[in-house]
């Protein structure tokens, strides 16, 4: 199962997230979403996507943040609500999302367990 979260006015403004540059203001931020009862940030996780060609004018970069839940996966609905305030929490800080494109990165990507990635960017 795969959940898409793009509303076409952030896709627009903002195309990009992170490198180890600004790691540690990616954890601070992430650390930060959830209490700690409900879930918590283990890190993140930089891929390079090997079905796009490296002449292509796309970056072929994208990032994971990995989350884990406290207690079982919640049901779809709940974890599309987490998913929505993990991607806004980035998208929010301006300045963060700003750095993190300047390294190059076209897409961030949630996971709260080892099967699933949920799309931001």
């Amino acid at each position: 199962m795969k959940i898409t979260l793009c509303a076409t006015a952030m896709a627009t403004a903002l195309l990009i997230v992170t490198g180890s540059a600004h790691g540690e203001n990616l954890d601070v931020l992430m650390s930060q979403v959830f209490p700690q009862e409900q879930a918590t940030y283990i890190g993140y996780e930089s891929v390079e996507r090997e079905d796009i060609p490296a002449s292509a004018a796309v970056e072929r970069k994208y990032l994971i943040v990995d989350f884990r839940f406290e207690a079982a996966q919640p049901p779809v609905e709940q974890l599309q609500v987490s998913v929505h305030k993990v991607c806004m929490t980035l998208l929010k800080d301006r300045d963060l999302i700003r750095q993190l494109s300047d390294s190059g990165y076209d897409m961030v990507a949630v996971a709260f367990d080892r099967r699933s990635q949920f799309d931001c960017l």
